[in-house]
Formats: C-alpha cells, structure tokens, sequence
C-alpha cells in the first residue's frame, strides 16, 4: 500500500490556513491559551503550539503565563504592533473617543462637552487632537492608528459619510465627514448613525447578544433606532432606517422639523420634557428630570411615564415590520429603567402580533452611554483587515 505525500505547496497552504484560523480565534474572542485556540480554531494544541511560536518570533502575537483552574497556561494575544483602531461619537452635548487594540479590548478612553449646535469643523478638529493626546498618552504613535469609526446622531448616507437629511444635525450639513476626518488623521475613517453603532454594540457586547434581528432604540435628546437584521447593521437605501422618531404618534399634533405633525420626537425630546415640568419644577435638564425620578418625583415620573407610552406606539410598529427578538432601549431616559420601560412594554404589547414561539423582549441597554463609541470601535474593527499584516510576514516552513 502506498501513500500519496502532500506536496510542498499542499502543506504551505495548510499551515498558512491554519495560522489565518488562529489569527481570526484571537481576533474574535480576546487573549485565549493555546488549548482555548485549539478548540476555538478546530485545531490540535500541538499545531496551535508549533504555529503560535512562530507568530510569537515574527511578532505578530504576544504570549504571557497566566493561570487556568490552577494550572499554569500560556496567554496569547495580538501584538500591538499590528495596530489600533479609534471610536468617536459625536453625540448632541458630547465627544466621546476611545482607542482599542485589534481584538477590541479597549486601551485608552477620554470625553468632553460639546457646544449646543457644535460645527463639523469645530468638532472634528477636537476629535483628531484628542485622538493624538490618547495615542501620545499610551507611547503609541500615529502609524499604528489603522483605521477609524464614526458615529453622529443623524442618518448617514454609508458610502460617502455625507447626511442626506438636512436640519437634524445644525452645522453638519454639505459636509461629506468622511474624507474630510481622514484628511485629519491621514488614516481611514468608517461612519455610520450613532443608533446603528450602538445596535452593533449591544449586539456584540451588550443585551442583545445572540439576538439574529435585534433594535436598539435610544431615547433621549431626541429619539432614534437602529436596526440589525441577521446579524447585520440595516441602513436602507440611504442611511435613513430606523428613523422612528418621525412615526406619527399624535393626531394633528404640533408640526416637526421634518415638515410633519404629531412626530414622535415633537413629544419625546429634550425640550419637550422639560418643558411639560417648567411650571411646576421650573428650569431643569433632562438629566435632572431622570435624577427627580429616580428619587421618587411623581412630576418627573409621570413625564417619563408618558414618554414611555408615545415610544411604545413606535416600538409596536417597528417590531411589526422586521419582527425582531429584543428591543434594547438606551439613552438618557433609559436610566428610569422600567419608570420607562413597563410603559413601553405596556403600549407595545397590545399591538404587537403576538408569537408565543418568540415573545418581543424590550430591555434596557447594557452599555449605557458608551455603546455608540463601542459601537463605531466595532464598525473600524470591521473594516480593518489583518490580512495585509499576515501575508507581509515571511514565515519559515
């Protein structure tokens, strides 16, 4: 009997397979030992082994011991070397940057307060240099920044980073933000709606983990959604899904900057809020509202109660149309918790198509404010390939 020997060829492209597997394990999950690739990556712990010693001599991965049920193992994870990606969320009132390795652990975070109606070129000037402070702050340098996302609270045309909705985010119009951030950093810059970015997030990270269709719904200054469907972030054709704060939820109800009446952001928005307590709590923010509520005020209470009922005809007829497993509820509202929630859950529960094989699910976000920054962090991630790095390497056989 005799046995066919592969060729060398064969074996190169094997072992070249096999290093991508455990590159992509690392990747996905964070630092893992060489047995957590093994089973990651379908592969023996001595093939991991011999290959993780030859990523470890060319740099690509760094390995450290660490302690597992009591036995000693051996950590690996990515070298820095291979770079870093930034998030950056422009909210309504706030900046918020942060910097992550490649298999997105997060390495360095900053904010900062924004001005009301804040300027494109204003706020993407700040972003860069707290970019640089964050890079300087860790002894990275610029050429490791491999790439960066971006998150507005505005609907965002995909392919240029450009708003095609004028009027929503003040001073941002005619700007395509995309090439005109990559200009500033001189690295490439991925954006997308702050809702879309924070679905991903909770998503990935968050409370909607496992969730094949899942909406994130923030509600806040304003109100938005973003929506995943099989596992992907769905923009429509334009960048303007998930724009739920325009279903009418008042009949012949006050006008809205989009042109039309009884919106559900002419009711559940900032002003609006506070505005309903002005006579009776005077002049507060929103955050003193959702602060009042938590501490037991029935005025407070009762606004965001309210609130809750207008965003649960909203959530109704969103989870209508794409059917999904969870809705996650985020935003500054979001810490009344089910102050805002049972309301919600209440109002879409009596016009949600009922499915005892899948009930909706409406939770509150895990991430709180910093899931459009993780957000826009995935999104780089996303777009960032390792494969240039890899197949730079010269490997011995």
């Amino acid at each position: 009997m005799t046995t066919e020997r592969p060729t060398l060829g064969s074996q190169s492209s094997l072992r070249e397979a096999n290093r991508g597997r455990i590159l992509d394990a690392i990747k996905r999950f964070g630092a893992l030992t060489q047995v957590e690739i093994a089973d990651a990556a379908g592969l023996s712990t001595a093939t991991v082994s011999n290959i993780v010693k030859e990523l470890t001599a060319n740099g690509v991965v760094t390995t450290s011991p660490v302690s597992r049920s009591g036995r000693r193992a051996l950590q690996v994870s990515l070298a820095r070397r291979l770079g870093l990606v930034a998030g950056v969320h422009f909210a309504s009132r706030t900046l918020r940057i942060e910097l992550s390795d490649l298999v997105g652990t997060v390495i360095a975070q900053q904010h900062m307060p924004l001005p009301a109606d804040h300027r494109a070129d204003t706020g993407m000037d700040r972003a860069a240099l707290l970019i640089a402070d964050l890079l300087e702050s860790i002894g990275a340098s610029h050429e490791e920044l491999r790439g960066v996302g971006l998150g507005i609270a505005a609907p965002v045309d995909h392919r240029d980073g450009s708003l095609p909705v004028h009027g929503i985010q003040r001073g941002w119009d005619e700007v395509q933000i995309a090439p005109s951030m990559a200009r500033r950093l001189d690295t490439p810059v991925f954006v997308d709606n702050d809702a879309n970015l924070a679905a991903l997030a909770e998503r990935r990270f968050g409370a909607a983990q496992g969730a094949d269709v899942a909406a994130y719904v923030y509600v806040g200054h304003g109100v938005g959604a973003g929506l995943v469907i099989d596992g992907q972030i769905f923009r429509g054709a334009a960048g303007t899904a998930g724009e739920i704060g325009h279903i009418r939820v008042v009949d012949s109800g006050a006008i809205c900057h989009c042109g039309n009446r009884g919106c559900l952001e002419t009711v559940v928005n900032a002003n609006a809020l506070v505005e309903s307590l002005r006579a009776t709590h005077g002049n507060l923010s929103l955050r003193d509202v959702v602060n009042q509520c938590l501490a037991g005020d029935a005025g407070c209470s009762r606004v965001v109660a309210d609130a809750g009922l207008f965003v649960g005809v909203a959530v109704a007829a969103l989870a209508n149309v794409i059917n999904p497993r969870v809705v996650v509820i985020g935003g500054e509202l979001a810490r009344c918790g089910d102050l805002l929630l049972d309301p919600i859950r209440n109002e879409a529960g009596r016009a949600v198509l009922r499915n005892p094989a899948s009930p909706l699910r409406i939770v509150q976000a895990a991430l709180g404010d910093l899931a459009p920054v993780r957000g826009a962090t995935a999104l780089a991630l996303d777009s960032v390939s390792l494969t240039a790095d890899i197949t730079e390497v010269s490997y011995a056989n």
